[in-house]
């Protein structure tokens, strides 16, 4: 990217500043490269000039710092209970790309009490200021703590890959979602992403499939991002414990992410939908 060509991002990111704009990636069974399409997707919207926060919301695991290769001073878990700033627990990964690391975060939440909660939710609103663009990055399944995030999520991406597995386990996700009656579906977009797929054709193949299933027994339905391709470079990268779209961004998976990055930033041709604020988001998950 030239110097221009930065210039112009940066411009087209201030005139854009209005609520960060929040993805939920998720899936429906662990394994399948959620935490790589956040990480990677990241590095692609920084590309853009956007500021990046990507928040681990997989409580008791550390993907997002594992392949950062950096270790958070503080977590999730001290900004709720130990009363941490919220600068203080963003760390700063590869790129100048900020995580929150979740720690036991959300754990007994129904303990604190609502002087607590408003305290926390106003804080967090400060993100809206931190970063234009807030990935979260859940847990997989169909938890209590997964699901509190994806039902609250305006932007939702499921990874997805053809084992026979990943496509049942994110039916069930699906099927949670669609049964909750506190679900927004008009206003939730969901998007899948097919991963770990031979070709172009393999990924809307599984699209289509998964799609027909919720059209016919949810009654909803989905759009789709697109596809990251099974890649013996992106192999490699996460065994190093490092990024693909940094380490090597003409591999065949990073063209990948970054074409699924330019994909949510172009909206894929959709209309634009009223954006639902980091505040809301955290209002709903402590249950205000």
């Amino acid at each position: 990217m030239d110097q221009a060509e930065h210039l112009r991002n940066v411009i087209k990111v201030s005139e854009q500043k209005l609520n960060a704009r929040m993805f939920t990636i998720t899936s429906g069974k662990g394994g399948v490269g959620k935490s790589s399409a956040a990480v990677n997707m990241a590095v692609w919207f920084r590309q853009m000039g956007y500021k990046v926060i990507i928040l681990d919301a997989d409580f008791g695991l550390a993907n997002v710092e594992i392949m950062f290769g950096t270790v958070p001073r503080y977590t999730l878990s001290d900004f709720i209970y130990k009363g941490r700033d919220l600068k203080e627990i963003i760390t700063e990964g590869p790129m100048g790309i900020g995580f929150i690391s979740g720690g036991s975060g959300i754990v007994g939440l129904n303990n604190i009490d609502n002087a607590k909660i408003k305290i926390l939710i106003d804080s967090l609103a400060q993100l809206n200021d931190l970063c234009d663009i807030l990935i979260i990055d859940t847990g997989a399944g169909i938890s209590d703590q997964v699901m509190k995030f994806v039902l609250n999520a305006p932007d939702i991406i499921l990874v997805v890959t053809p084992d026979p597995s990943s496509i049942s386990d994110s039916y069930a996700q699906l099927k949670t979602l669609y049964s909750d009656p506190s679900f927004m579906r008009n206003d939730t977009r969901i998007r899948l992403l097919a991963n770990k797929v031979n070709s172009a054709d393999e990924g809307l193949q599984l699209y289509q499939k998964l799609d027909s299933i919720v059209h016919r027994f949810l009654g909803g339905g989905m759009y789709y991002l697109g596809y990251i391709p099974t890649d013996p470079v992106m192999e490699k990268t996460i065994r190093a414990q490092k990024v693909v779209s940094i380490s090597n961004p003409n591999a065949r998976s990073s063209r990948g992410y970054k074409a699924a990055a330019d994909a949510l930033l172009n909206n894929n041709g959709m209309e634009r939908m009223e954006r639902r604020g980091v505040t809301e988001l955290f209002r709903n998950i402590f249950g205000v």
